[in-house]
């Protein structure tokens, strides 16, 4: 029997809570789901979901859809709309699968991509410039810096998530920042968004100083038109936070946040070890859960439901064994699941609600299902010319191959060889061959860069047998800029953007996403400091050179003779100068007393 996945759990409680969007009883729905993760971790996903009738839309009567946001789409013609903003990286040896099969999640830093309505491609093009500057200023992150170099359109790593009747007019712009920094800055806009605007509801759980201090987070904004069979739309925002908290680390007060060493009669040692004294103790493991609370992880205290919320739904839903203690603020009803592992609470309408969990013994672990891929990326060689990329795909499964798709977008001023991509398979026995690489990409996408217009793209339909490591290398070479082009932090290197991988799964409702970790770059750096030395010499020169010839041109060489006539008639002159001043002075007096 499979264990169920992560992904599975989300979208039947989904299915179960909301039905559908359409003939939903109401119009906004939100869920917190929970789920302890090995490691002292916790997962807690957030998901909010508005529905407003097509028409409203079009008529600007915004309910559920934010006018802030309704109002952008409508005039860069977006017809669909997935932004994504990411910090950490997915730990997935550890946590299992992906939060809703990595459908939500975006690579490091903002990653965006859209369906517009144009007639051509440069229409297209100036509508994406005109809703990355409006999306830019509305969450106050970077993305007017998306222009045509950090511009992509992939062919087939997106499908539209939402019902196009007329989607040949549509055109897929992609554009990612892998250096941007995600902060409170561009939390309180996402809150801004939603209808409660964390006054109540689950909302009231998010905290800068939580969030952005997880392992891992992600927050989300889908916009896509839905469709019923009868032919009823509704436009559908979706906004998701996932985020993965130390439970130890969160539950630190904040004036005293910086882990200190505890004392030696608080440590826990193994005295069966040979080694064991009182200056040595090696860690026994432990056998109990941590014990752990919504107040103490978030730091308050979850404010009831939002009043736009069905107050008959399951808002707070814990995965975890049904022999374990949980408790519940007074008034909140419990409801277990069949799967003996997940229970779903309903809230209060008003008032404070916590969940909490004590020590207890480990009998059961909550499952975790392995991801159907492994992905790693990395830039090898040497040199400030030139390099390779190696990519690692690796298949778990003893059966099944893997086919997907590997879409990457590369800066201009990385120029990659793609004859020189190669192959190596690896097999569950061992043993390492090189094949051509034609043998495992099936179809290839290749749009080469333009320098300082346009970046490289590259999406190969790839498929990894079973139990089997791929490894797929190509060279590349490194262009030098100029200087007016390098950073303020040139040495650091550039950020290169995570490759995405879609896996073609056809049993998931939702497509299956993986993202690699972002790449530096580092590329040959001049030496800042000679312009300024040059600039200091040459100035030095000319003030020398011009100095020398102003004296000529304006100095009068005279014999010794003339220069003493000169002095004496100087001389002479001045004196009756003060002769004459003192004429006037005093004559100017004897004309008053008379």
């Amino acid at each position: 029997m499979t264990v169920p996945s992560l992904l599975s759990l989300l979208l039947a409680l989904a299915v179960t809570l909301w039905s559908s969007p359409v003939s939903a009883s109401s119009d906004y729905h939100e869920q917190l789901f929970l789920q302890p993760l090995p490691q002292s971790s916790l997962l807690a996903s957030f998901n909010f979901r508005g529905n407003s009738s097509q028409q409203s839309f079009d008529n600007q009567h915004f309910r559920y859809v934010p006018r802030a946001l309704g109002q952008i789409l409508q005039h860069a013609h977006t017809k669909e709309l997935h932004l994504r903003f990411t910090t950490g990286r997915w730990d997935a040896d550890s946590w299992g699968s992906r939060p809703w099969n990595g459908s939500k999640e975006g690579g490091t830093g903002v990653e965006l991509w859209a369906w517009i309505d144009a007639a051509d491609d440069e229409e297209a093009f100036a509508k994406w410039i005109t809703l990355t500057q409006s999306l830019s200023g509305l969450f106050c992150a970077s993305l007017n810096f998306v222009d045509s170099t950090r511009t992509t359109r992939p062919v087939v790593s997106f499908e539209p998530t939402g019902h196009h009747p007329d989607a040949n007019s549509l055109h897929l712009l992609h554009g990612t920042l892998p250096g941007e920094v995600v902060c409170t800055e561009n939390l309180t806009p996402f809150l801004k968004l939603l209808p409660c605007k964390g006054k109540t509801g689950i909302s009231t759980l998010f905290d800068g100083h939580k969030l952005f201090d997880a392992a891992w987070q992600s927050m989300s904004v889908d916009v896509q038109p839905i469709c019923s069979s009868d032919g009823d739309c509704l436009v559908q925002i979706e906004q998701t936070v996932d985020m993965v908290l130390d439970i130890e680390r969160s539950k630190r007060p904040r004036d005293n946040p910086i882990p200190r060493p505890v004392s030696n009669d608080q440590l826990v040692c193994d005295t069966s070890k040979h080694y064991n004294a009182d200056d040595t103790c090696y860690p026994l493991e432990k056998v109990t859960d941590k014990a752990w609370s919504l107040n103490e992880i978030f730091g308050k205290t979850l404010n009831g439901i939002c009043p736009l919320a069905d107050s008959s739904e399951q808002s707070v839903c814990l995965r975890v064994p049904h022999e374990k203690g949980v408790f519940a603020t007074p008034g909140a009803s419990e409801l277990k699941k069949d799967d003996g592992f997940t229970r779903c609470f309903s809230l209060p309408a008003s008032g404070p609600f916590d969940l909490s969990i004590p020590e207890q013994q480990l009998q059961t672990e909550v499952p975790l299902q392995e991801p159907v891929l492994h992905a790693e990326r990395t830039i090898v060689g040497h040199g400030q010319e030139r390099g390779g990329m190696r990519i690692i795909f690796g298949n778990p499964s003893e059966t099944n191959a893997v086919d997907f798709i590997y879409f990457e977008s590369l800066p201009w001023f990385l120029r990659p060889y793609i004859h020189t991509l190669q192959a190596t398979i690896t097999g569950h026995d061992g043993i390492r061959r090189e094949i051509p690489a034609s043998d495992l990409v099936t179809e290839t996408f290749y749009r080469p860069a333009i320098d300082r217009e346009r970046g490289t793209q590259l999406e190969l339909a790839l498929s990894v047998p079973a139990a089997s490591t791929v490894t797929l290398t190509y060279d590349f070479e490194k262009a030098v800029l100029r200087y007016t082009e390098y950073p303020p932090d040139a040495n650091r290197g550039f950020n290169v953007a995570p490759a995405v991988i879609r896996v073609l799964d056809g049993a998931n409702s939702r497509p299956l996403y993986i993202r690699t970790t972002s790449l530096l770059l580092p590329l040959p750096t001049p030496d800042f400091s000679m312009p300024y030395n040059v600039i200091i010499l040459t100035s030095t020169v000319i003030a020398l050179a011009f100095g020398t010839v102003f004296n000529i041109l304006v100095r009068r060489v005279v014999s010794v003779e003339e220069a003493a006539a000169l002095n004496a008639q100087t001389l002479k002159s001045r004196l009756l100068g003060k002769l004459v001043a003192l004429r006037d002075r005093f004559g100017k007096k004897e004309m008053k007393v008379e």
